[in-house]
């Protein structure tokens, strides 16, 4: 089992970048799938980003692509989502998200293991 642990948030302008952080417990990680998703107040979860194993896959939802890059280095066991041209609208909380399952998922159900968040706040 993998424990996750996000860091990397915090305040930002919009027009601003930060770069999130998920750390894993176990040198396993690099055989997980990994994704991000983000919760903002009064909304449901969704879906963020998602890479492979490999790092060879990603994949991004509309509303940031182009904006945010997910990558990971198995070698040091992180993750890693950097946001650039924050905007308001991605104010939110962060998660990481990891499983043993091959290929990529945007789906939250399909994610075994979650981090407890980050918060990201993005002013206008």
């Amino acid at each position: 089992q993998v424990q996750l642990v996000e860091s990397g948030g915090g305040l930002v302008q919009a027009g601003g970048s930060l770069r999130l952080s998920c750390a894993a417990s176990q040198r396993a990680f690099s055989s997980y799938r990994q994704a991000w998703f983000r919760q903002a107040p009064g909304k449901e979860r969704e879906f963020v980003s998602a890479i492979s194993w490999s790092g060879a896959v990603t994949y991004y939802a509309d509303s940031v692509k182009g904006r945010y890059t997910i990558s990971r280095d198995n070698a040091k066991n992180m993750g890693y989502l950097q946001m650039n041209s924050l905007k308001p609208e991605d104010t939110a909380v962060y998660y990481c998200a990891a499983d043993l399952r091959g290929g990529i998922s945007l789906r939250e159900n399909e994610y075994n293991y979650w981090g407890q968040g980050t918060q990201v706040t993005v002013s206008s």
